[in-house]
Order: C-alpha cells, then structure tokens, then sequence
C-alpha cells in the first residue's frame, strides 16, 4: 500500500528499492510498496577536540579547536554528490555518536599532526593564521569524502602541554623585548627632541634669510612689472590717439568724396556744353590726319622702345652691381651687428617690448591709411558704376564721357596739331540759323577764331553737319549725341 511522506524543514527523505537504481532524496515523496523510507537529520553539529600535535623540532602542543560540521546543501536548497554520500555513510549512525565524533577527530588529527610535521614551532607561531588556514582546508578536503562540510572553525590559542613552558618563555621573552624596546624607543625619543631643537633654530635662521632674498627678488620684479605697466599704457593711449586721427581722417576723407562727386556732376554740365564743338573739331582733325598720326605713332613707338630697351640692360647691370655692394655691405654690417647684440642682450627684451608696441602702433595707423584709400576707390569704383548706369549700360558712352573728363581728345587733338602744324588742311565751317550752311577754305590759324565766334549757334548746326559728315564719311554720331533719319542713315 502506498503512502505519501513528507520531510521536516531540516530533514531529507532517503527511499530505496523497487524503481529506484540507487538512493533517491527528496523533501516529499511516495513510498510505495517494495520502497524502504527513511528520515535523516542535515543540522550541522559542533564537534570540540584538542588535537595534540608535536612540531618538525619534535616540541608537543595542544591546538584546541571547534569545528561546526555538517551535510552540505547547495545554495539553491537543491542536493547534490555530497549530499547522497552524506545519505549513504553518515545519516545511518546517529551524528551525535561516538561513532562519527571519532570519524571527525581522526581527520583532524591526523591532517593538523601532518601539517604541524612539517613546520618549526616559531613557524606555527608566528603564522598562526596561516597555519589554522591550511588546516581548514586540508581538513576539509579529507571530509568531502563523506559528504561533511566544515560550516564553521575556531582554532583557538596554541597552548603547552602539562610539563612544557615552551610558549610561556616565548611570552615572557617577548614581554622582555617589549620593554628594552620602549627603553630604546625613549632614549631616541629624546634624542631626536635635542636634534630636532637644533635643527629647528637652524632652519627657522635658514628660511628668515631665504624670506629675505626672495622679498628684495619681489621688490626688483615689482619695479619691473610696473616700468613695463607704463610703457604698456602709455603704448595703449598712443593707439587710441591714432584710432581718433584715423576715425577724422576717414571722415574728412568721406566728406572729400562727396563734394568730389558734387563738383564732378557740375563740371559735367558744364563740360557737355563747354566742349561739343571742341569733341567734333578733334574727331574731324583725327580722321583727316589718321593715316600720318598712325604712321608717326609707330615711329614714336620704335623710337621710344629702343631706348627703353638700351636702358634697361644698362640699368639691369647697375643693378646687378648696387645689389652685390649692398648685400656685401649688409653682410659685413650684420657680422658687427651680431657682435653688438651679445653685448646688448640683457638689455633687448624691455626694448624689444617698446619696439613692438610702436611697430603695431604704426601698423595700425597704416592699416587705417589703406582702409581710407580703400574707401576712395570704391568710391570712384560707385562713381563709375553710376555713371554707367546712369548712360543706360552704354559702355562706349561711358569711355568717350571718361576720355573727355580726363583731357584725352584735347591732348590728342594737341599732339595731332603739332604733328601737322604747317600743313594748313582745310576745314569746312558751317554758320547760319537755318541749318543751310556755307562752306569756306580758311587757313588753321585764322579759321579758328572765327569758328569759335559761332558756338552760340552751334546747337542749331548740328542736325546739317552730322547729315554732312555722313555724306562724305560714312560715319554716323554716337548714340548720346542723337539719331539721324533712317532714310539718311541709309
């Protein structure tokens, strides 16, 4: 018949027989027929000996120990091979038997007179906890056998046996040495206070005259420290007086550009009147003398390269020559400057200071200088541009406007005069209010002034000479002068 057993908190259930190969342990199970059950207790239990053991110096001692010894369960609660040993050789005897007691302190003393063997006795001494550490472990090793886990182990003090006093000698002689060493330990103590009274007036003499290097050291570096201030701020007010010259003389600059460009607007009012009959006399002059002008022009060219070139391999050699003095010269004056500058090199670095606070005190006056030229120029570059845009994008308008405001037509005019001075060519002049001109061949000289008595009328003779100029030129006005009729541009 079967029957279902349950294990108390610290019990195990160890069924053998029928269905079962070995032994199988469990908290709860069922037990049936041709099954054996049987209860077994894992509380671990304090086994207390004193193991008598003798040292390699063959010197007994008692070594007291307890040992909490018992099954070992796993963390997880699950059992495992110890505990099934612990089931088959142990749980069997009761644990509180002589049977296992003397199990437990066989292992003990053997493996503790093994060890002790193999040591002196100033070793077991004085490494007490090593020696109680390699007997756990051997101890436990012996008992895994078993099933046994040394849960807990307190070696106690090594103590003699009944007729030796080796351990009470070893206690006085270290008593002894206790007390000659804090004899010694006072004598150098006082020592050390007689030295160290010494020393102590001899470093505080030490450090006042270290304190009082390192002060005249401060005072000198101080004094330094506020010439280079000085310097400093006056370098600092030198550039702010150069910011505010170069702040008036960016506004004085604007200022000039403005009434540039005002005076320029007026004198082109002024010169498209002034000088339209002067613009048309140099054009007809140009393209009567063109052919000669062209041909002195090259000549003039040749001329004028030839001795460019002769000048320039002459002044190409004079070079070569001033360049190899000069270089000899710097050589010569860098060698004596070097030697100087060893003499003067404790002195270089608070000049060199000055120097650079100058030098960037000049670099910025120069840099506000190219801002000012900068200013110009784009201001020129917006005239220009406005001109332009003012002409309609008519750039060949704006060339002639440009070579008119600059003199070029007068000086042309004057260079091609002098070059047919004395020809006397003939030019044709036209008068009257209607447009129908007369013509006349009149000298250079004498022509001249009577031409210029008629610029009044030189508006109401435009559209008959530009017709004429046409005729026998071919040549049409420029766009900003005006059109002539289709049928006569044809």
């Amino acid at each position: 018949m079967a029957s279902f057993r349950v294990a108390d908190a610290s019990e195990y259930l160890a069924i053998t027989g029928w269905g079962i190969d070995d032994v199988k342990l469990a908290k709860k199970a069922w037990v049936f027929v041709g099954q054996q059950c049987k209860k077994f207790d894992i509380t671990p239990v304090n086994y207390e000996f004193e193991v008598h053991a003798m040292s390699s110096e063959k010197l007994p001692f008692i070594l007291p120990a307890v040992f909490t010894i018992g099954p070992k369960i796993s963390d997880d609660g699950s059992h495992g091979a110890s505990l099934l040993l612990y089931a088959k050789l142990i749980a069997p005897h009761d644990k509180n038997s002589s049977h296992v007691r003397e199990l437990v302190r066989g292992v003990i003393e053997g493996e503790t007179r093994v060890l002790a063997a193999s040591m002196t006795m100033e070793q077991i001494f004085q490494g007490t906890k090593s020696f109680k550490q390699a007997v756990f472990e051997n101890v436990q090793l012996e008992l895994n056998q078993f099933g046994l886990y040394i849960y807990n182990a307190n070696v106690k003090q090594l103590v003699d046996v009944p007729g030796q006093e080796y351990f009470s000698y070893l206690g006085q002689k270290t008593q002894q040495g206790a007390v000659n060493q804090a004899k010694v330990d006072v004598a150098e103590a006082r020592m050390l206070g007689a030295v160290g009274a010494k020393e102590r007036e001899g470093t505080t003499l030490q450090k006042a005259a270290e304190v009082d290097a390192q002060t005249k050291v401060f005072r000198v570096r101080q004094e330094a420290i506020g010439i280079k201030e000085q310097a400093k701020v006056e370098a600092e007010v030198k550039v702010f007086e150069n910011e505010r010259e170069a702040v008036v003389a960016a506004a004085k600059a604007d200022l000039a550009t403005k009434k540039a460009a005002w005076d320029r607007q007026t004198k082109v009012a002024e010169v498209e009147a002034s000088k339209a009959v002067a613009i048309r006399e140099a054009e007809l002059q140009m393209e009567v003398e063109q052919k000669n002008a062209l041909r002195l022009t090259e000549k003039l060219k040749a001329e004028q390269l030839s001795k460019a070139t002769v000048q320039y391999d002459v002044q190409v050699q004079d070079s070569n020559a001033a360049l190899y003095s000069r270089q000899k010269a710097a050589e010569a004056k860098l060698y004596e400057q070097q030697k100087a500058a060893e003499a003067r090199k404790a002195q270089a670095d608070a000049q060199f200071f000055e120097q650079k606070l100058a030098e960037d005190a000049k670099l910025y006056a120069k840099q506000k200088e190219a801002e000012s030229l900068a200013t110009v120029g784009k201001a020129k570059a917006d005239y220009v541009a406005a001109m332009l845009q003012a002409l309609g994008g008519n750039y060949h308008a704006l060339r002639d406007y440009l070579m008119i405001d600059g003199g070029l037509y007068q000086e042309m005019a004057r260079i091609n005069a002098s070059a047919v001075s004395g020809m006397q060519p003939k030019i044709s002049i036209w008068t009257g209010a209607d447009g129908a001109g007369a013509g006349g061949d009149v000298g250079a000289s004498s022509g001249g002034g009577a031409a210029m008595q008629q610029v009044p009328g030189v508006y109401k003779m435009l559209p008959p000479l530009l017709s004429t100029v046409h005729e026998q030129t071919g040549m049409l006005p420029p766009a900003w002068m005006g059109a002539l009729p289709k049928d006569e541009a044809n």
